[in-house]
């Protein structure tokens, strides 16, 4: 197993807590690891958000073990967060695991371009709050003979597709972006495209999700 020393114990902190929140959601989740010199990407998709969460953590030198000088491996993350060490600001690689589908299908590394639209971080979780109050609302309204699974889904589609402000960006990115602790005070988001792949990025993690209606469009598989 490979040990990772990341650049100080606030990265560590960070990366734990962002594991953390991907189990709260799944508690067989697994994350896809990409090292090069001194970053680290951690990927995961929380699946009641549909959407691809990216976390970006910084490395106290750069990534080299033995003739390899590239990291490219998905494990179990419930398994990486006990090896995460804050205090000394490590964290260990486990044994990869078969990935899950959607580990495959990366957004591209570059061509981002800025998107306009945007609306200002506390109208972000103004909408955010609203639409979480909008399903609550809408599903204890309904008879319990009809609140069922087909039912909820269909009410939660219908709220978590809207698109946010002037952009096509879906409500439910934001809605991750806060529930996984990338939406804070003082840290103003910006949304970009690349491609048929829309990315809303924070200081803390970035939201990236495909756009409807654009096929199979610049995929980068890896």
């Amino acid at each position: 197993m490979t040990a990772l020393h990341l650049a100080d114990e606030g990265e560590a902190a960070d990366l734990a807590a962002f594991l953390s929140r991907l189990l709260h959601y799944d508690r067989g989740a697994a994350v896809r690891l990409q090292a090069a010199g001194t970053a680290l990407a951690v990927f995961g998709r929380p699946p009641s958000f549909e959407v691809l969460a990216v976390r970006a953590v910084r490395l106290a030198k750069p990534y080299e073990k033995g003739l390899e000088v590239t990291l490219d491996v998905t494990v179990s993350a419930g398994e990486l967060l006990e090896t995460v060490d804050e205090k000394a600001g490590t964290v260990v690689v486990p044994g990869a695991v078969t990935g899950p589908p959607w580990a495959g299908v990366l957004p591209p590394r570059g061509g981002w371009r800025t998107e306009p639209g945007l609306p200002a971080p506390d109208a972000l979780r103004s909408l955010v709050a609203g639409v979480v109050a909008e399903f609550r609302s809408r599903t204890q309204e309904l008879p319990s003979e009809q609140r069922t699974r087909a039912e909820l889904d269909r009410i939660g589609r219908d709220i978590w597709s809207r698109t946010v402000g002037d952009t096509r960006l879906p409500v439910r990115a934001v809605h991750a972006a806060q529930s996984l602790g990338f939406l804070r005070p003082g840290a103003p988001p910006a949304l970009f495209s690349s491609g048929a792949w829309l990315r809303l990025r924070t200081p803390y993690g970035s939201i990236a999700v495909r756009r409807t209606g654009l096929g199979a469009l610049d995929v980068s598989v890896r």
